[in-house]
């Protein structure tokens, strides 16, 4: 028997095994002695006999058994039509497989390797990915093939650069096997009993797929988790790859069911910034969605075999200067090398967006590319969905022949431009060009539309007549097409686009509902949002005097009576009002019964809302450089440059106005308890949480606890974790723009608001699980974060209410903690609104577990700062040491920071974080350096939780009562 990966037949499935005895069988035993001929003279050509050594010296080892099939199928073509080789039809490539069997059991056998086959009906969720285990606290590597998927999506929730890399550490390498044991292994696989019934499919059934001993391909790998994760996972997926600049599946391949999938909605969440310079006027930084921007397209494709690497050349394509992007994983890679088992066939997008500086961007404009991984006869499907949807599809091969052309030919139709990349082996020049000759006419094209590349090509040369041509296209009148356009044109030709499912679609109608009588933002909020309206922010205030009252020495009881009597009025003023219609809408959107119709309405109602937000104002070419893209933001920015965005927390605090009103009634004695109408919210307010949704703690619009509607929040918690309710309350604080939320989003996998996407004001919490097996040993059951959003700005003394406001939150945030981060932007930037709440904390007792994260926001050379010189990130200046003293009652005997026993820089209490990005953005993805740096700072968080630094852990009834607390 024939190992499989040597005979090119097994290789390739698509010929077809004449009958022995037949006609066909006879003509196929004269055709083999050609055949062998032929395959001597190519067997030579691969080993370097040949004119053109510098075209075929490229050729890797692992690619020559691969060029000789090719060449093999080749020359049957040309000896005759009935060697049965055949193309696809356009249907679906699969249809046309001789052996369906096998490549159903091919991506069944590595769903098994990978052990993702348990998630074929219920598919891996967001937040079993994210729960927090052993895992979590130690940099492991992967053992065995089943690791691979949770080491992936681990290193990609830290947007690690290095999440494809998926070597495992065997503990017995390879190369050490015994040799008596390989002796074994070789007879098991090509012996067995002939007693045993084996039929035809089970002979065929042995596949190529790696051994538990063998790395799986990187696209192989991405391709099973995405076909075993559920919508919202993909999502997330998504997400963080495009953070790490990858190329990102956009038709994801599945032979076993017979069809493939267009990655609308996985796509919808990314969304970037770029520099727009109209041809008049001046430029400004524009954000869109990637699903919604009309960009030229062009498409990279393989025809039969090229020795030139086509992600290579796009890598090339997009990097500026010599520093090259390893946007698409391409063969001088780790593992790149290694056969693809089931990722044939997928087609990865990536793009270009421009800077707004000359010596980065090599295009003006955004542009999109494609790469069809394969071979485009045999994924037929694919390359016409190509030529359809792209500007001009640039085809790489080194070989035209008969088979080709007729290939090629049946797209004489297509208005698409086509570009041919040759680097022809010796004897196929003649071949190549009368095939061109022939196509010239049939494709529209001229000699300008064939390009030569071999090893003596100058590179950067090469380069730059590319980029001419796409730049000259652009220029041009060309096909534009957004991604939702690109989804029609799958639509007709068969594809299943991910975004039609009936829960999606439902969704969907319910956000365009709501969001088509959204015309002005503030007519809205005044219309349909009416209790966070002017009786809102006064029963806020009301309620905060009344709140100092109780502190005051002698409260004049008169007026506080008077307090409790507006107070009551405003509520009474609330409760008079009903739902607006699109509240009503939007709260019929998340009491479905389907979970996922829920997490679908709410996705839509994000992009929904920021689709109708206010045009943001231009900025000067400057701001680019504190600016960051939408879900990476660390800006460094003292005032909000864009107009507050209309989003889900406003329907969500409309809803919490409602219940808190009513609850003020009930309380007072005016409204019977069993004439409530509101009591069910925080039940649903509550599942939302536990499906990963930040909820408002904090309202951002009056800086006040609504103190019945979390209480409520908690109670339902409480209810819903059953048995379940230890808490440990992890909370954020800094000054806006200093990287706090994207450094919880990067830590746990979180979906806190960053960037121009962040409302300025309000604090945010989300629930992060503990898994079962974890949860007795870290000592609770959930991790309850906190982000502060833009709470504490930093305002001084001499601010007068504003700092006492920010003082108080600052006090009851960490008030509410286990652990708190304090994000520094300076060294000077320590608010003083935090020291205040230090030492007002310091004289109850309560001391969370502080972390001083220094964010390096601008220059990621700057070395980490020493143990002494971390102390002194702490030592505000003494002036206003003194005056938080003096304020807090202290006297001369104030200490700072770093004069306490559970701020020891000496301990890694301080922690140098480098730049977020490596590069300049938009084209800049996130840095190792940072990714590590946050990984070594939630490991310390874990530990310090587990080894009960974070004081005694609450549990939900504690964290009621602290929140009660005036």
């Amino acid at each position: 028997m024939v190992p499989a990966a040597t005979d090119p037949e097994a290789r390739w499935g698509c010929l077809r095994r004449p009958a022995a005895g037949s006609a066909a069988a006879l003509h196929a035993g004269s055709c083999g002695l050609r055949v062998r001929a032929a395959r001597i003279e190519v067997e030579l050509l691969v080993k370097g006999h040949s004119d053109l050594g510098e075209v075929t010296s490229e050729i890797k080892a692992s690619e020559r058994q691969t060029t000789v099939a090719i060449a093999d199928l080749e020359w049957r073509e040309m000896e005759g039509d009935d060697c049965g080789f055949h193309y696809g039809d356009g249907t679906n490539e699969a249809q046309d497989n001789d052996f369906p069997t096998v490549e159903r059991s091919r991506l069944q056998e590595m769903l098994s390797l990978l052990g993702l086959e348990t998630y074929q009906e219920q598919k891996l969720s967001l937040q079993d990915s994210l729960k927090i285990s052993f895992d979590s606290m130690k940099n492991w590597a992967p053992q065995v093939p089943k690791d691979l998927p949770w080491h992936f999506l681990r290193k990609l929730q830290a947007l690690n650069p290095e999440a494809r890399n998926t070597t495992m550490v065997l503990d017995t390498p390879l190369d050490a096997r015994p040799a008596e044991k390989e002796s074994q292994m070789g007879e098991e696989m090509i012996y067995w009993d002939p007693a045993e019934d084996i039929t035809a499919d089970d002979i065929y059934s042995f596949s190529e797929l790696p051994t538990p001993d063998t790395p799986v391909n990187p696209l192989d790998l991405l391709c099973a988790l995405l076909l075993s994760s559920d919508s919202f996972l993909q999502q997330e997926v998504m997400l963080k790859m495009s953070l790490c600049q990858f190329a990102l599946p956009l038709v994801l391949p599945d032979s076993e069911n017979h069809y493939h999938t267009f990655l609308l909605w996985a796509l919808r969440g990314v969304v970037r910034t770029w520099w727009f310079q109209p041809p008049r006027g001046l430029g400004s930084f524009r954000e869109d969605s990637v699903v919604l921007s009309r960009v030229p397209t062009f498409a990279f494709v393989r025809m039969d075999v090229s020795s030139n690497s086509k992600s290579q050349l796009l890598n090339a394509i997009l990097s500026p200067g010599r520093r090259l992007w390893d946007c698409f994983w391409h063969r001088d890679l780790n593992l790149g090398t290694n056969p693809r088992e089931i990722a044939d066939g997928l087609v990865e997008i990536s793009w270009f967006f421009p800077s707004g500086r000359e010596d980065l961007d090599v295009f003006p404009e955004p542009m999109a590319f494609l790469n069809l991984r394969g071979d485009i006869g045999s994924h037929w499907l694919q390359f016409k969905f190509l030529s359809e949807v792209s500007s001009a599809v640039f085809i790489l091969t080194d070989n035209i022949s008969r088979k080709e052309y007729k290939l090629l030919y049946s797209m004489k139709e297509s208005s698409t431009k086509y570009y041919f990349i040759l680097s022809p082996y010796r004897g196929k020049r003649n071949t190549n060009l009368r095939f061109l000759n022939k196509l010239i006419p049939v494709l529209k094209i001229d000699h300008s539309h064939v390009l030569v590349k071999v090893s003596s090509t100058d590179s950067e040369s090469f380069m730059r007549r590319i980029r001419a041509i796409m730049s000259s296209i652009a220029r041009s009148p060309c096909r534009r097409l957004s991604m939702e356009d690109m989804a029609h044109a799958a639509r007709k030709l068969g594809l299943r686009v991910d975004e039609d499912c009936e829960e999606c679609q439902k969704a969907k109608g319910r956000m365009e509902r709501i969001t088509r009588k959204i015309k002005d933002l503030d007519v809205y909020r005044r219309d349909e949002l009416r209790l966070q309206g002017d009786p809102g922010r006064k029963a806020a205030q009301v309620e905060r005097e009344l709140c100092q009252l109780q502190w005051a020495p002698d409260p004049p009881e008169k007026h506080r009576a008077e307090l409790r009597r507006r107070f009551l009025e405003l509520r009474m003023q609330q409760h008079g009002q009903d739902p607006a219609s699109g509240v009503q809408e939007f709260i019929a959107g998340i009491s479905s019964s389907s979970p996922s119709e829920k997490q679908y309405f709410l996705r839509w109602m994000e992009w929904g809302l920021a689709r109708v937000g206010q045009p943001r104002p231009r900025q000067p070419p400057e701001t680019f450089l504190t600016l960051r893209p939408k879900l990476g933001a660390t800006s460094d920015l003292s005032e909000q440059l864009w107009p507050e965005p209309l989003g889900v927390e406003h329907f969500l605090r409309e809803m919490g106005q409602f219940f808190e009103a009513e609850s003020c009634l009930v309380e007072a004695g005016r409204l019977p308890a069993g004439q409530r109408r509101f009591a069910h919210f925080p039940d649903l307010a509550v599942e939302l949480l536990l499906t990963g949704q930040p909820l408002e703690l904090v309202d951002g619009d009056t800086l006040s606890i609504p103190v019945r509607w979390v209480t409520g929040l908690l109670k339902e918690l409480h209810v819903h974790m059953d048995r379940r309710s230890r808490l440990v309350v992890l909370s954020s604080l800094g000054v806006p723009g200093t990287g706090k939320s994207t450094l919880l989003n990067t830590m746990f996998g979180l979906r806190f608001a960053t960037g121009r996407s962040c409302n300025s004001r309000g604090a945010f919490m989300q629930l992060i699980t503990v898994a079962d097996g974890f949860s007795q040993d870290l000592g609770c059951d959930h991790i309850l974060v906190i982000d502060s959003g833009g709470l504490i700005g930093g305002a001084s003394a001499s601010a007068g209410d504003m700092f006492e406001l920010e003082a108080s939150l600052a006090t009851l945030l960490m008030g509410l903690s286990n652990v708190t981060v304090v994000s520094l932007a300076e060294t000077k930037d320590i608010p003083p609104a935090i020291l205040h709440a230090f030492l007002r904390l310091e004289k109850t007792g309560h001391m969370p577990n502080y972390q001083f994260v220094y964010q390096n926001l601008h220059d990621m050379s700057v070395p980490s700062p020493k143990p002494r010189d971390r102390r002194q990130l702490l030592d505000p200046p003494s002036d206003l040491s003194r005056a938080a003293a003096q304020m807090e009652k202290q006297g001369c005997g104030f200490r700072t920071l770093a004069g306490t026993a559970f701020c020891n820089p000496e301990r890694q209490h301080v922690w140098h974080i480098p730049a977020l990005w490596h590069g300049a953005p938009p084209m800049a993805a996130v840095s190792l350096g940072y990714s590590e740096a946050i990984f070594e700072l939630k490991r310390c968080l874990l530990e310090n939780i587990r080894n009960g630094l974070s004081n005694q852990n609450k549990n939900i009834q504690q964290l009621i009562e602290l929140v009660r607390r005036p």
